[in-house]
């Protein structure tokens, strides 16, 4: 399949089904109370292209293709971006949604959103029921990188992280995590080496990716055992000009039995330039490599071959209650991170061209990104977390979205108080200032998304 075919596909796929269960979200629960449904434009936004109808509700693909939409009758306030008025059937006011109880129109309003959070919380969820949760390791650090961030602070392999930033004894994601969301900012962490605790600084390196800044800490966990092959052999390199092959299950190194992929590399940069000696299991067969590893420009000694597992990384087998857990621990993770980054932004720490807001360019980089290294079952993942952020994103109090039509469903509360109400004028020139704030954050998110590809 074409690259371009592949990602448009994977665009339409990961975009449609989020903006469309969120779209349903309002369309079932307003055909759950009663309310009369107009239209329901799955695709585009304006003017009737093509569709049919069922019953009352017209199903239809719009002119504008951004985004879907869901049209009650009697509700007009946002009527240029759905396509018109209603075509004047006289409908009865008990399905009019205008007519209905503020609490009826609250539940349609969070009906999208609830929608989206539910299918983010969904994908994790039976992904672990039928795949099982990845296994964790330990925060014991296995590797670091040479001249890395952690080498440069003095953690060695073998240290059991016990403190970081001021959490106690972290997992290894929490560890990752922070040092991503950290580049360049000092982090104070606790090791335990050999029984002595050991206060050490680490600043995670800066490093550039899709044109958002990252901290790389620069080592990795102590994976356990685990049996070890060949994955990658750079053409006329050590390793290859020795006879090592891609698949080759490495046995030994020195003598030594290899434990895991990150041991045999600390073996490797340990020898230098001496002679090493692989045991390798090819087709049932042992075989004797001997290599002589070369600096590469950092002075680090490689061989010129990847190693890694044999098997993907082991995953534990859940139930129904440990895979709500996982799902429920993996979004408040995303929400936590989010916040965090908002967080360095308002306070100076980071720059909001840092901050890794994605407008409708830098969104389908990242969906073409996904599809290419990990295939269409990839995007699950990326649509999980496109999910969540629409459903809560929708809830902010900005007109035109979710959160905006509820704070004016409170507006009006406050106001029947006093026996005032809300014409709508006002309606209409409340939902003209919330297009003219979202069509600024288009052009904004859009502005920066381009600014990174330069």
């Amino acid at each position: 399949m074409p690259d371009i075919l592949l990602v448009i596909l994977a665009v339409i796929f990961v975009l449609g089904i989020a903006i469309n269960i969120h779209e349903f979200g309002h369309f079932i629960v307003a055909k759950i109370l009663g309310m009369r449904v107009e239209a329901y434009s799955f695709f585009g936004l304006g003017p009737r292209v093509w569709g049919f109808k069922v019953g009352h509700t017209d199903y239809r693909i719009s002119a504008i293709p951004l985004g879907a939409y869901v049209k009650l009758y009697g509700d007009e306030a946002t009527a240029a971006l759905e396509g018109g008025e209603s075509d004047g059937e006289k409908v009865p006011d008990s399905e009019l949604y205008e007519l209905r109880p503020r609490w009826q129109k609250f539940l349609v309003m969070v009906g999208g959103p609830f929608m989206n959070i539910v299918l983010a919380l969904g994908i994790p969820f039976f992904g672990a029921l039928m795949y099982g949760v990845p296994s964790m390791p330990a925060p014991i650090v296995g590797i670091t990188d040479q001249g890395g961030a952690a080498q440069v602070a003095g953690i060695q392999a073998g240290d059991r992280i016990i403190a970081m930033d001021g959490v106690e004894n972290p997992t290894w994601e929490a560890v990752r995590d922070e040092s991503l969301i950290s580049p360049g900012r000092p982090i104070q962490m606790t090791v335990d080496r050999g029984g002595s605790k050991l206060p050490l600084t680490v600043t995670p390196a800066e490093e550039n990716i899709d044109g958002n800044k990252i901290g790389n800490i620069g080592m990795k966990p102590d994976v356990g055992v685990e049996s070890v092959v060949a994955g990658t052999v750079v053409p006329d390199g050590p390793a290859s000009q020795a006879g090592l092959q891609v698949g080759d299950k490495v046995i030994a190194f020195n003598g030594q039995t290899v434990k895991n992929s990150q041991e045999l590399t600390n073996q490797i940069r340990a020898n230098k330039d001496a002679p090493g000696k692989f045991i390798v299991e090819r087709n049932g067969e042992r075989v004797e490599i001997t290599t002589q590893a070369k600096p590469n420009e950092n002075g680090t000694y490689l061989v010129g071959a990847g190693f890694g597992a044999a098997t993907p990384t082991a995953r534990v087998p859940v139930g129904a209650g440990g895979a709500a857990a996982f799902a429920y621990e993996s979004n408040m993770r995303i929400l936590r991170l989010t916040g965090r980054v908002f967080g360095q932004m308002f306070s100076g720490e980071r720059s909001v061209r840092d901050a890794g807001l994605a407008g409708p360019v830098g969104i389908v980089q990242i969906i073409a990104n996904v599809v290419r290294e990990a295939g269409f079952v990839g995007l699950f993942s990326i649509l999980a977390v496109i999910s969540l952020n629409l459903g809560i994103f929708n809830l902010l109090p900005i007109p035109l979205l979710d959160g905006g039509q509820i704070l004016v469903l409170g507006i009006e509360k406050v106001l029947s108080w006093f026996g005032a109400t809300l014409s709508m004028a006002v309606r209409e020139y409340i939902q003209y200032a919330g297009l003219g704030i979202i069509l600024l954050l288009m052009v904004f998110t859009l502005f920066l998304d381009i600014s990174r590809l330069f």
